[in-house]
């Protein structure tokens, strides 16, 4: 594991969570690394729910996966439970969801990198960088043993100067019972990065067997499983999950005691999650709900533990056991491990490059929760991002670019980049313009050409998805040439009510076809004029970015979100490329200015 003769690199990570797993597995693809982890037996956990996906996530564990990257492979492996969320809808908002035996995922992952022959185990705590002058790294160690890199990618977590919180006590932690990192923050600091504090927690452990499930509401899995990999797991349908709720008595126990939260209590200084708040949070800005859903997920199969997910908290031990048993089905139910929160320090995101190297210390490349943002599949993108980046700068190669346009990962990088983030970020649906173009279902033909380029996938795996859209094209073909009681198969295909399976009925057959492919060539047909008119509105956004925007009157823009109306109405932008780099200003604001501008020319030459 560890190369006791060696002590100089391509690349040096530093940190085995999810952004550090998918760092060092993708600059390995084509340089010397080294880890530098405190515990091996950490590498790959899942200290919240253990799940991968979701809306806005899945997109980018697809992409992950196109790329070259882990965390899909990880996920399939060790799936128990797939259920495609919003399936319903269309499928720009279609998002798979994997519910994962969670220790077999870590041993999973620890399998995969601890034995990696191109990978380095380092033991220890990061203490100091220091350069060695000619543009590379010394990562100096608590212990005084000092590592060279050309590149270094630090990815911490939430474990910078951490502290945990239990009601009013808190102790230094990055995550239940592990250390935090206790001397990075302050190199970064030296340097001039800003520091933020931010905060995120997590809910209780609920012993399995003290819980009444016969009064949850079950949620099986899809009768037919989903994978990131196109292979879901041997055990990808083998579990439910359940669904309980908060009740009026829970709340009324939350609001009286209110004064033992850390955070209302004002112990807590960093900024935590709008879109994942604690159950405090939810009482107080939601007063007017008399119940707020919560999701009870199984830690494993034969796990003792369940995750009771939406009921992250802070309030100390002794009230949480009354708590959880306010909920339906957890009258008797026994907390295994208690909720907490953590307090940690992140960087300014806007500080770094769109490959997330410092702008500070050129060379040093930050990814995961240290760049201000929340959730595993957020973190693996970067990890994914600079681990890339950092061995192609070792290598003196060109930087990595990920252009908004084309991928969930780019909207990422650029919100971070050009518009940092005020509290833990997290990638949401909403947040992506064209979300038709860059599904979870096209991320493979999207994407794995590039990752062919970047020599992260090998020439099968691109063989690969190069035939599979060419069978897809031919499926296309076929329909639009072949006529069914005087209509073209795609022409059925288009009605709303139409399935494939039905058009198949009226004796227009497509042979030859995986359940992944007949999904695309629906997707290709179904939407063909939704996606071209998308297209045709992404080339004429590229040539509106120098368009003025003298004299608009923003409160009579249509689809304009509050805040940008606000914040464009303060700033006054003179271009629409200006108004782009704001703050609070999304691209969908900017995909309204651009329909108001051109009603506004529309009606100006109507009127001459």
């Amino acid at each position: 594991m560890t190369s006791g003769r060696r002590d100089s690199w391509n690349v040096l990570v530093i940190g085995g969570g999810h952004a550090g797993l998918e760092a060092a597995w993708a600059a390995a693809k084509s340089a010397r690394v080294a880890l530098l982890i405190g515990n091996p037996a950490t590498v790959g956990r899942m200290p919240c729910n253990p799940a991968v996906g979701g809306p806005g996530k899945s997109q980018l564990v697809f992409e992950i996966q196109a790329l070259g990257g882990l965390m899909g492979r990880l996920a399939d492996d060790t799936a128990i439970h797939t259920r495609v969320l919003n399936a319903s809808k269309g499928p720009a908002v279609q998002s798979l969801r994997v519910q994962n035996e969670r220790d077999a995922y870590a041993q999973r992952a620890q399998d995969v990198i601890l034995g990696h022959p191109e990978i380095d185990i380092l033991r220890g705590e990061a203490a100091d960088l220091e350069s060695d002058g000619r543009g590379g790294w010394w990562v100096i160690t608590t212990d005084g043993r000092r590592f060279h890199a050309r590149s270094v990618v630090i990815a911490a977590g939430t474990f910078m100067r951490a502290v945990t919180w239990y009601g009013r006590q808190s102790r230094p932690e990055g995550r239940q019972g592990e250390p935090p990192a206790r001397f990075l923050s302050a190199p970064l600091a030296r340097a001039g990065h800003t520091l933020k504090r931010y905060k995120t927690g997590t809910p209780p452990r609920v012993r399995a067997d003290s819980v009444r499930f016969s009064d949850l509401l079950e949620i099986p899995a899809d009768p037919h499983p989903r994978g990131f990999t196109g292979r879901p797991g041997p055990r990808a349908s083998e579990s439910p999950t359940w669904q309980t709720h908060t009740t009026p008595t829970t709340h009324a126990l939350i609001q009286a005691n209110l004064h033992e939260s850390p955070m209302y209590a004002g112990d807590i200084e960093g900024l935590g999650p709008r879109y994942c708040p604690s159950i405090e949070d939810k009482v107080v800005r939601f007063a007017h709900h008399d119940r707020h859903l919560l999701f009870v997920e199984p830690d494993g199969i034969q796990t003792s533990e369940v995750y009771l997910q939406g009921f992250s908290s802070s309030l100390p031990p002794h009230l949480q056991d009354g708590l959880v048993r306010t909920l339906p089905g957890f009258e008797q139910a026994v907390i295994q491990r208690y909720a907490y929160a953590v307090e940690y320090d992140v960087v300014e995101s806007t500080e770094l490059t769109l490959n997330m190297e410092s702008r500070r210390l050129p060379g040093v490349f930050t990814a995961g929760q240290i760049n201000g943002t929340s959730g595993y599949e957020e973190a693996a993108a970067q990890g994914l991002v600079a681990g890339v980046a950092a061995a192609r700068r070792a290598e003196g190669l060109e930087e990595v670019t990920f252009p908004r346009e084309s991928s969930y990962l780019g909207v990422l990088l650029d919100e971070l980049v050009f518009k940092g983030s005020q509290e833990p970020y997290r990638m949401m649906t909403s947040r992506v313009e064209h979300r038709l173009l860059v599904r979870q279902d096209n991320a493979d033909e999207r994407l794995t050409p590039y990752a062919v380029k970047l020599g992260l996938v090998g020439e099968q795996q691109a063989t690969a998805v190069t035939a599979k859209y060419a069978r897809v094209a031919a499926a296309t073909r076929q329909l639009e040439t072949h006529r069914a009681q005087g209509q073209t198969g795609d022409a059925w295909l288009r009605r709303p009510e139409f399935s494939l399976e039905d058009v198949e009925a009226l004796g227009i057959q497509v042979d030859g076809l995986t359940a992944e492919e007949r999904e695309a060539l629906q997707i290709r047909v179904k939407y063909a004029g939704y996606i071209e008119r998308t297209e045709r509105q992404l080339r004429a956004e590229a040539h509106a970015q120098g368009l003025s925007l003298e004299g608009v009157d923003y409160s009579r823009v249509a689809a304009l979100s509050n805040e940008a109306r606000e914040t464009l109405a303060r700033l006054q932008p003179q271009t629409v490329a200006q108004a782009g780099r704001i703050s609070g200003v999304r691209h969908a604001d900017i995909s309204a200015l651009l329909v108001h501008l051109k009603e506004q020319r529309v009606s100006r030459e109507t009127r001459r």
